[in-house]
Formats: structure tokens, C-alpha cells, sequence
């Protein structure tokens, strides 16, 4: 089974609280095994700055479904736990989970790219994805610990 890596954060309402649920709510879908999940960081805002700050972790799972059925899933747990998608893109949000990687796939079609495409950005997600597993190798950009060097 593919290897899949999902970033996880929230910036409004009970952050703690609502990452706990949809850690939760993964770990009881029967067609996702969750391996691993990263310490919690607080971070600040990217893009639309003037927000409360985010609190950001990663997760590794395993899953026999398609990547696009499994954001399909992540999208249905950002709904679950009242995720609205509108206004400003990069703006505050109750849960917002990323899937950044399955497997060694890469894929671009219109409203799924992997690897995510600021993944390699933003030291929000190398972090965590570091912390999981440091010889990660991200497809198509190389070294997860190259990536976070190259931000400092």
C-alpha cells in the first residue's frame, strides 16, 4: 500500500480540539491505517497575514484507495468538522487538511496536484514531514532535509 502524507491545521475556534477530531474520524475510516502522526507546532499565518496563528502537524498513513478518492475523504472530514471553502484563499479556517504526497506518485489534474505544490515552501510542512521520516524523498524535488535546508 502506498505511503500517503497529509497536513493537518487549524486557526479558528478550539484548534486543539479540532485537530483531535479529525485525527480521530481517520483513524476510524476502515480504508485508512493512520501510522503516524507529527508533534503539533504553532505557526503564523502565510498569505493573508492579519489572522489568528495556526496550529500544523503531519500525518502518515497507508490506504489502498486512488489519490483522488482519498482527498475525496480529506475533503469530507473538512466538511464534517465545518469547513466552509469560501472568501480568501490562505484565510482563517476551523480544519484544513492537505494531502501533500502518495507514494512516489506525481500527478497534475485540476484540483489535485501531488506533490503539493508549495510544499517545498513552506517550513510549516517540511518540518513535521522531516520529524516522520527524514529520508523522505519528495518526487520530482528531492530530499525532504534539502528542502528545509534550502528555507534557512
Amino acid at each position: 500500500m502506498p505511503t500517503s502524507y497529509v497536513g493537518i491545521g487549524s486557526n479558528l475556534g478550539e484548534r486543539d480540539a479540532t485537530i483531535r477530531d479529525a485525527l480521530a474520524l481517520l483513524a476510524a475510516d476502515p480504508d485508512l491505517e493512520v501510522e503516524a502522526i507529527s508533534a503539533i507546532r504553532e505557526t503564523e499565518p502565510v498569505g493573508m497575514v492579519d489572522q489568528p496563528r495556526f496550529l500544523n502537524a503531519a500525518i502518515r498513513l497507508t490506504t489502498e484507495l486512488a489519490p483522488r478518492q482519498l482527498l475525496e475523504r480529506l475533503l469530507a472530514v473538512e466538511q464534517q468538522l465545518g469547513r466552509v471553502r469560501r472568501g480568501e484563499r490562505y484565510g482563517p479556517r476551523t480544519i484544513d487538511l492537505d494531502l501533500l504526497l502518495y507514494g512516489d506518485e506525481i500527478v497534475d489534474e485540476p484540483g489535485l496536484c501531488l506533490p503539493h505544490p508549495r510544499l517545498a515552501e513552506r517550513r510549516f510542512v517540511l518540518e513535521p514531514l522531516a520529524e516522520l521520516d527524514p529520508g523522505l524523498v519528495v518526487p520530482g524535488l528531492g530530499p525532504v532535509q534539502g528542502l528545509l535546508a534550502g528555507l534557512q
